[in-house]
């Protein structure tokens, strides 16, 4: 059995210091994974039905924009907390009266939205919009992001509960 020599014990420690110093890769260094749709007619459904409910909102019309909501909905919103569906109505009736003529609008941010199917129930839909008014003749807008369960039944889509956070 050939003997360890001081130099080469030295040469060790030094190489398993300088290895156990050498960093790992961090959660954050790792790159996501492209979202691609587990089923790209649902996401395609989902789509649709978040632009038709939010060209009633663009339009601010309350009718086209509750058909929407399920009677069920609970609207959770991180500085407003929890609105039921008559609640959300009603907050979204005064939104649009104190809107009246600041051009608000709603637009999806491209490249947001996620869609995943939930088994005998509907959909969750994730993403970031944009909601921008005029203020003192500026454009005033804001990007948030949500999540939107959505629930078919008999052949309808309909919100259930949404989650709208991030407002800073």
């Amino acid at each position: 059995m050939k003997k360890i020599t001081p130099r080469l014990f030295i040469l060790f420690l030094i190489s398993m210091i300088l290895f156990s110093c050498t960093p790992e890769k961090s959660n954050t260094e790792v790159q996501p994974e492209e979202y691609k749709p587990v089923s790209q007619e649902l996401f395609n459904e989902i789509a649709k039905m978040d632009s038709l409910l939010f060209a009633g909102f663009n339009e601010q019309d309350i009718e086209k924009t509750k058909l929407y909501f399920s009677d069920s909905l609970e609207f959770y919103h991180d500085k407003g907390g929890l609105a039921d569906y008559n609640q959300t109505i009603e907050n979204t009736r005064t939104l649009f009266e104190n809107n009246k003529t600041t051009g608000l609008k709603r637009e999806l941010v491209k490249g947001s939205m996620e869609v995943y199917p939930i088994a005998d129930y509907g959909a969750v839909q994730t993403g970031s919009h944009t909601f921008c008014h005029k203020e003192n003749g500026k454009d005033d807008c804001g990007t948030f992001k949500f999540v939107h369960v959505w629930q078919k039944k008999d052949g309808q889509w309909k919100i259930t509960r949404v989650v709208s956070f991030d407002h800073k």
